[in-house]
């Protein structure tokens, strides 16, 4: 057993808005920073979910802001959010359909301290695993970040920022068919020729949802990371707890999104 503390999750049930779930991470990020100062008693996160439709650019991206504000137009007239972030890599997708997860952990925390790029691999070890032992899809090699089935079709995607050995952003795979139309509309990732593929394409098992592939991920995320999984408790009178409730509040009121992009 890790002598590490456990790795607290949450999956939240309904998709969120991208910018108060940025908003959550900076919010986490800061607790973490100061508690880690004053007395090393800071939780981990790992938080599970669906986005409202949003285009995210990375800062990977290098077009002026005359660019970005046209590009932001154009992908705002289908129906969905744009917001530019910190994490690594370029334009992508986030949406129902899809599950994200936005590990939220100290990598000070390992002895030695876990480097990024041992991290990221972790990672993309986690979604490979998953796909594999979950559904008995086999990722095909790339010299992409990411997960692949085969060289033209991508699964999932990782985008990570590190401050202070504390991560935010994460990965995203897309689980059922409702991402593919909105990642048709752009270049994703910046690779040309590279369609979205999805679960659902390549699996025999019915009713695949994205509910459906949390308790699979808690488990294997404790596993590669070597931490003990604790659901976090949202009742809880504490600043973590309180700021999932808000933001599954701000979700119920925003009502229901965009199914499919504008034509």
């Amino acid at each position: 057993m890790s002598s590490l503390p456990p790795v607290f999750y949450h999956y939240f049930r309904l998709p969120l808005p991208y910018a108060r779930t940025l908003a959550l991470q900076e919010h986490v990020h800061s607790l973490q920073l100061s508690r880690r100062r004053e007395s090393g008693d800071h939780k981990d996160i790992l938080f599970l979910l669906q986005h409202r439709p949003v285009y995210t650019a990375g800062r990977r991206q290098r077009i002026d802001l005359q660019e970005v504000q046209t590009e932001a137009e154009r992908l705002r007239g289908l129906g969905a959010d744009f917001e530019a972030t910190r994490r690594g890599g370029e334009t992508t997708y986030h949406g129902p359909g899809q599950i994200v997860g936005y590990p939220l952990i100290d990598l000070g925390r390992y002895s030695p301290t876990m480097a990024i790029r041992t991290y990221v691999c972790n990672m993309q070890k986690l979604l490979q695993t998953h796909l594999l032992e979950g559904h008995g899809i086999k990722h095909a090699a790339s010299e992409h970040t990411g997960v692949f089935l085969d060289e033209q079709t991508k699964i999932a995607s990782i985008g990570v920022h590190v401050r202070h050995r504390l991560t935010s952003h994460g990965f995203a795979m897309n689980i059922t068919r409702e991402p593919r139309p909105w990642f048709d509309r752009v270049v994703a990732c910046g690779l040309v020729g590279v369609k979205a593929g999805c679960i659902a394409d390549v699996t025999d098992q019915k009713d695949v949802t994205v509910e459906g592939e949390v308790r699979g991920l808690v488990e294997r995320f404790g596993r590669l990371f070597n931490r003990e999984m604790v659901q976090l408790d949202v009742e809880a009178d504490e600043d973590v707890a309180k700021a999932v409730r808000e933001l599954e509040e701000d979700a119920a009121r925003a009502g229901r999104w965009s199914m499919t992009p504008a034509s």
